[in-house]
């Protein structure tokens, strides 16, 4: 049988960490940019205001990219709160079952430490955690990746909307 080494399991859910960081990093970046580009907007509403009394194009584009900037913030913020309905055995390495299944701190780490001194136990629950920060890492990047869908749309319609904000003076 060929010895396997537990500081494999750890460094893969290390880079998984990593994942999961840079995946909230780019939904952090998108939160920010459509905050400025609302902001401006929001801040030049008066000047807007004119614009939109019977300009029912321009009401339509403006419309259409409130729109797809909602969509890509509710993507955005989904990568931060990932709902999946898995089912899954109690796990030392899991932040809830480590808070709520094994009762006080000794009784958890009493049994911390007779998972770590089974070692096919011990590599059994570090796979089931890499397996679960695995699907987690895969929603978020699924959200982040339909945010950015959706604010390069919406970016189409500020383009538009300059556009015809040009045509129109």
């Amino acid at each position: 049988m060929i010895q396997q080494d537990p500081n494999n399991f750890w460094e893969q859910l290390e880079r998984l960490e990593k994942l999961i960081r840079s995946s909230e990093l780019k939904a952090g970046i998108i939160f920010s940019f459509h905050s400025l580009i609302l902001g401006l907007f929001v801040e030049r509403l008066d000047y807007f205001n004119e614009v939109f009394h019977g300009n029912y194009i321009f009401l339509i584009l403006v419309s259409l990219w409130v729109a797809f900037v909602l969509i890509s913030i509710f993507f955005a913020f989904k990568c931060f709160m990932p709902r999946m309905e898995l089912k899954f055995r109690k796990n030392v390495f899991f932040f809830r079952d480590a808070a709520t299944s094994y009762g006080d701190i000794d009784e958890y780490s009493k049994k911390l430490t007779e998972i770590c001194t089974d070692e096919d136990e011990l590599f059994t629950q570090l796979s089931h955690q890499i397996f679960i920060e695995s699907t987690i890492i895969d929603q978020k990047f699924k959200s982040v990746q339909k945010s950015i869908k959706y604010f390069a749309i919406s970016f189409i319609f500020i383009v538009l909307i300059i556009g015809f904000l040009i045509i129109n003076l």
